[in-house]
């Protein structure tokens, strides 16, 4: 739920903002595959929303993503694999891929593929799982390149935001290491990105005080990780002038206060919007170019070969058309402009706008976007029933806040109807649900067309009967079920409470209802991690182990459907994509394991190998010396497992090996993933050498 909104107060500020998603509804076209589901024929369609999550570009030497090291796009034949087409209702597998060009020629039988393409070029699988690439259900990917130019500051596994202290040191490395250095210069502010209240060990937001011991003479400003939040120190406070009791909040935000009344440091939408896109709302044609080339390479290295922005400003959307037109798209990037920022429909008479959704050089606008509510654990997200723990110094009955008035929220979403543009809709509370289903509902009635597809992004607390309405009006569902994991036990301790916690993110009864699913990581609220958000989608688990809704989970093949052929049709482009299907594009991933094979607990532990875009390799692992290869658990790796426990776990036992990889050496890699029997999942590599004698070459982890 990544809001770096542009909100009307804001936008005469700044040049520079993040995409948000907005509601779509499914539209009819004759170039659209139809899914069939049951009796029913139903528009697939859902867009996700993008936020402020520390997208951290540290990367491991194994991880490779290079546009300009890619292989050519000879024809190819992939075999030697699980090639699941992804392709009907039930998993379907070929012995065999062709792709020739940029364009897939043949999907079938090795024998015949060999025949008809005997000059064609081997790729030898050797037992990888290869699928459709995956498309983002809604993201920001200019922001998933631009955060990560800050400080990482997202709680664990993601980045060391433990506690305080944790915050205060890593901003004050960051800001003496190169990187930080080169963000300085670029911004004139320390920034960091991705705090979490909910997971800090002081369950509170770093105030101006504790943000002052990273420094008093330079500003300081951190973004939470759903984006709808902020803090900063008193340098930057004074800088914006917000040091009185008297200092208004801003429109359509809040100042967060002292007892004494003067502002804490902090800020709630837009008044931390405000902040933001005024410090980055100059950023230079360099910054740009870095955030577009970024940004990709962490959707590739992730599978994503279609990516949204989904709440794009006008200035982005001119850098990403620049780089579009440098041909430096290696993906296919979709921008949704953000309504309410001034340019905003520009665009739409460019040569980026077609209302046959092709791309130019990569890039194409593909509507609309809106905001109409915040965060659900930012607790900022406007609900019809108040929140389990209302936020420091509001009432017991607090239910967060809307955005703009039911007015401005009909005249926008007729806006859209009457351009026919699709629109994708932030909407988190089940309050602004209910606004945004008026408001469309009202839009219909004026300039009603058959195959709007417009989108309900994340709709966390969605209730049923807004499930049902929706499909009534064919508006169809972006959901955000990673919700489960990074904050499903703070749904149940302080946003929702059972039971409305169980049912955030209702997958299943939304696909019921016939609703086109889609599931999202809303970048970089969190990482774009597709097996994060297809492990959360099938399991629901939360960081504490409970199931968090177990009626809500969908199948490992629903969870791929909602990744690649679904989310193909919430983008117009089930003609092109979501299938391994031939005269579709060469987009592909590769993986590791198969997730419908492994035990679905282990998902999150799945590695792509490959991202192949329009026949042309875009991102690969790179291999160590001799490369690795699944193995048994035999006794060498059960020695060596033993070795780690014993150094590692003592008071501890095994409960499972859940995978294993090994690596020839001088000696033998063993990278093993593995479960404890107090709920813990680990990951270690550990090195066998001639003599026999085991050590860890990469220390054991947690994962789960």
């Amino acid at each position: 739920m990544f809001p770096f909104h542009f909100l009307e107060a804001a936008k005469s500020h700044f040049s520079i903002g993040f995409i948000h998603c907005r509601k779509t509804h499914p539209i009819v076209y004759l170039r659209l595959d139809l899914y069939k589901r049951g009796m029913k024929s139903k528009l697939l369609l859902f867009i996700t929303w993008v936020g402020l999550c520390a997208t951290s570009c540290t990367e491991t030497q194994k991880n490779e993503t290079n546009a300009e090291s890619t292989f050519d796009n000879a024809t190819t034949l992939y075999f030697n694999g699980d090639i699941l087409t992804m392709d009907g209702e039930s998993p379907t597998y070929v012995e065999a891929v062709v792709s020739a060009g940029a364009s897939i020629a043949y999907v079938g039988s090795l024998e015949e593929a060999q025949s008809q393409f005997k000059s064609a070029r081997k790729h030898d699988l050797r037992g990888a799982t290869m699928l459709p690439a995956f498309l983002d259900g809604h993201g920001h990917m200019f922001s998933v390149g631009l955060v990560s130019m800050f400080a990482n500051l997202l709680p664990p596994p993601d980045g060391p935001g433990a506690d305080f202290d944790a915050i205060v040191n890593t901003l004050v490395e960051f800001n003496a290491s190169e990187d930080g250095k080169w963000s300085f210069n670029k911004f004139g502010w320390i920034i960091g990105n991705g705090y979490d209240d909910s997971q800090l060990a002081e369950k509170d937001h770093p105030k101006a005080v504790d943000l002052d011991k990273v420094s008093t003479e330079y500003p300081v400003l951190i973004a939470h990780q759903s984006g709808h939040l902020g803090s900063m120190n008193t340098k930057a406070l004074e800088l914006m002038g917000w040091t009185s009791e008297d200092t208004p909040n801003p429109k359509e935000g809040k100042l967060r206060r002292n007892a004494d009344g003067t502002p804490n440091g902090v800020m709630e939408e837009n008044a931390f919007f405000t902040v933001f896109f005024k410090i980055v709302g100059n950023a230079d044609a360099e910054v740009n170019a870095k955030a577009v080339k970024l940004g990709q390479e962490q959707y590739a290295k992730n599978g994503y070969l279609t990516a949204q922005d989904g709440r794009t400003t006008p200035d982005q959307v001119e850098a990403m058309a620049a780089e579009a037109e440098h041909g430096n798209l290696y993906i296919d990037v979709v921008s949704y402009p953000d309504m309410r920022m001034e340019g905003a429909y520009t665009f739409f008479d460019s040569a980026f706008y077609s209302a046959d959704h092709t791309y130019t050089n990569g890039f194409r606008l593909g509507g609309v976007k809106l905001t109409l509510d915040g965060s659900p654990q930012g607790k900022t997200a406007w609900l019809t029933h108040h929140y389990f723990e209302a936020p420091p110094n509001e009432d017991a009955d607090y239910k967060g806040f809307p955005i703009m008035s039911d007015s401005l929220a009909n005249s926008y979403v007729a806006e859209a109807f009457k351009n026919q543009w699709q629109i994708l809709c932030h909407t988190n509370g089940d309050a602004a649900i209910d606004q945004y289903l008026n408001a469309i509902e009202k839009a219909q009635e004026d300039y009603y067309y058959p195959d709007h597809r417009t989108v309900i992004i994340h709709g966390q607390t969605i209730r049923k009967d807004q499930i049902e309405r929706a499909a009534a009006l064919g508006v169809d569902a972006s959901l955000f079920p990673m919700h489960t994991f990074y904050w499903g036990d703070w749904h149940v301790s302080s946003v929702l409470g059972h039971p409305r916690a169980d049912y955030i993110s209702p997958c299943k009864d939304a696909l019921a209802a016939g609703l086109n699913v889609t599931s999202h990581h809303d970048a970089p609220v969190t990482f774009p991690n597709s097996m994060r958000v297809l492990d959360a989608t099938v399991n629901r688990v939360t960081r504490s182990g409970e199931i968090l809704g177990p009626e809500q989970r969908l199948s490992p093949y629903e969870g791929l459907k909602t990744l690649t052929a679904w989310a193909a049709y919430q983008y117009f482009e089930g003609d092109a994509k979501g299938t391994l299907t031939k005269g579709k594009n060469a987009d592909f991933v590769i993986l590791d394991q198969n997730p419908l094979k492994i035990d679905p607990r282990n998902i999150h532990t799945i590695e792509i190998v490959e991202s192949v875009y329009r026949g042309k390799n875009v991102y690969r692992i790179k291999n160590l010396t001799g490369g690795w290869s699944k193995a048994a658990v035999d006794s060498d790796v059960k020695e060596a497992l033993n070795f780690v426990l014993n150094a590692n776990h003592s008071g501890t036992k095994l409960a499972e090996i859940a995978s294993v990889k090994k690596q020839v050496v001088s000696g033998m890699n063993y990278d093993i993933t593995y479960d404890l029997d107090n709920g813990e999942t680990w990951n270690v590599v550990v090195y066998k050498a001639l003599s026999g004698e085991f050590s860890i070459q990469s220390a054991a982890k947690k994962v789960r």
